[in-house]
């Protein structure tokens, strides 16, 4: 695994990360916070809830203030601590920088990154960032704090202004994963932004295991599957010939839309399906990810979701 690290940063830097963490945090208002809730309760800084108290239970947690007004007892329940340690992937493949001229999976993936940092900046939670193309790029091990908090959005600030040719044209996604699975220390989260299109898969199965192997090691995998619906999965393109070159082999074909729309959108469909089933198979949070509609709109409707699901 290559390790980056950053020796200096200008001024203009320092500034063009400022704007990305107001961004950030302007477009988590109103967000719900409990991106990782904790299912068991114990004592720990963070309150929960009240609930009645059952006779028989230790009286340590009793909320005296409460008896002293409600002339009754009640408990005071805790999030525990959970001390979560998350790893945002990012894939830094030529294809993730599609539709070309703007980069839109590209900067959907970063600035939902930035949000979600927040959120964990928000509950003391760990966070660190990688990258990978053809090789696993360690930005960011996990930490926490404001010093932290600075290089991440540094970090993802340059990332923002990078191009497809900075990083290596095709990926290896499955790799990727094998080796997180085994490196990453026990019960961490991972969290995915890809296309999951990667040059030389030969079927469903092959990413299958590799997210099954993430799940075996007991982690916790957040799939973004980031991204461009109405060309890359409708296929929906004007009618009249078109050139297409895949950005990450180089091929080039010719052919008007109309002729192979159908056929295309069947096949787009079988793979989304088949990627929702072996998610939900392994208990792996698929958040499908249409980089067009935005990031604000896309985070949350997942943490609705999630939300719901922790009540």
């Amino acid at each position: 695994m290559a390790n980056i690290e950053v020796d200096s940063w200008t001024p203009a830097d320092f500034e063009s990360a400022g704007v990305l963490d107001l961004l950030a945090r302007q477009s988590v208002e109103g967000f719900i916070t409990g991106l990782h809730a904790s299912p068991d309760h114990g004592f720990s800084v963070e309150f929960a809830e009240h609930r009645l108290y059952n006779t028989g239970e230790s009286t340590r947690h009793i909320d005296w203030k409460l008896l002293a007004r409600t002339d009754k007892l009640f408990t005071k329940r805790y999030e525990e601590e959970t001390n979560l340690r998350a790893h945002f992937l990012l894939d830094a493949s030529a294809s993730m920088f599609y539709p070309e001229g703007t980069g839109r999976k590209w900067e959907f993936s970063i600035r939902a990154i930035a949000a979600l940092v927040h959120l964990l900046e928000k509950q003391r939670d760990a966070y660190g960032l990688l990258l990978f193309d053809k090789e696993l790029r360690r930005i960011l091990r996990p930490s926490m704090g404001k010093s932290h908090h600075h290089r991440m959005m540094l970090h993802l600030q340059k990332a923002l202004r990078s191009k497809a040719e900075d990083y290596g044209s095709q990926t290896k996604l499955l790799s990727a994963l094998h080796e997180l699975a085994e490196t990453m220390p026990p019960r961490s989260m991972l969290v995915l932004f890809s296309d999951c299109f990667e040059t030389g898969l030969n079927s469903m199965d092959e990413l299958a295991a590799a997210l099954q192997h993430l799940r075996y090691k007991k982690h916790e995998v957040l799939l973004f599957h980031t991204v461009d619906e109405a060309t890359e999965l409708a296929f929906d393109w004007p009618n009249r010939p078109y050139t297409l070159v895949d950005p990450e082999s180089g091929r080039q074909l010719r052919l008007n839309p109309a002729e192979y729309r159908e056929a295309y959108r069947d096949q787009a469909l079988k793979f989304r399906e088949s990627l929702r089933l072996r998610c939900g198979q392994f208990g792996i949070d698929l958040i499908e990810a249409d980089c067009a509609i935005g990031h604000v709109k896309v985070l949350e409707a997942f943490l609705r979701r999630r939300s719901r699901r922790n009540l």
